[in-house]
């Protein structure tokens, strides 16, 4: 049964680092992404449909991304929602492309991608931090349910102080790597 607990404290804790990174993937760093364009959805026949199901999205360099819709009539709507989200680009269209170009980054900018980077990191901290608490709670239960000794409980306590640890450090580790690519220019 205890078992069973610390398999899922090592699930939740490998769900946090997986958004952490994919919350990071979306910090716009010096390098055009297709992963910034990710959450953008636009009114498609009055849905809303994720950009990359209307249209190719390429990256023919660094600093630009194309957006080619497989209908024309999206392009206006596609305009719209890029000029909505936070990209802080301005969409340039020809009929029958889109093309996003990314300035280089100011240094000003840099710092405020970095701090946003570090909201992200201390909100995965403080998810990690509530699974502990949550797993220490149902271990303290199975010692009262006298599933586990109280032996078994402390054990089983430092292993997950251990593993909770170990998973906050490698969330520090992405950061750190994050916030170099971020001010790297």
């Amino acid at each position: 049964m205890s078992n069973d607990v610390m398999t899922e404290l090592e699930d939740k804790l490998k769900k946090s680092l997986a958004a952490l990174k994919k919350d990071f993937s979306k910090l716009r760093t010096g390098v055009a992404s297709v992963s910034l364009l990710e959450d953008i959805k636009i009114d498609y026949y009055k849905q809303p449909t994720p950009l990359n199901q209307v249209a190719t999205i390429g990256v023919p360099d660094s600093r630009t991304i194309t957006i080619q819709p497989w209908d024309n009539t999206v392009i206006a709507e596609i305009e719209k929602a890029i000029q909505k989200s936070d990209l802080g680009v301005n969409p340039m269209s020809d009929g029958k492309t889109i093309r996003l170009t990314f300035p280089k980054l100011t240094e000003e900018r840099r710092k405020e991608l970095t701090k946003q980077g570090s909201k992200m990191l201390e909100g995965t901290r403080v998810a990690m931090r509530n699974v502990r608490r949550d797993i220490n709670e149902k271990l303290k239960k199975l010692e009262k349910d006298k599933t586990i000794s109280q032996d078994d409980l402390k054990k089983k306590q430092d292993d997950v102080q251990k593993l909770t640890d170990k998973h906050i450090e490698m969330a520090e580790k992405l950061f750190s790597e994050k916030e170099k690519e971020i001010l790297s220019i």
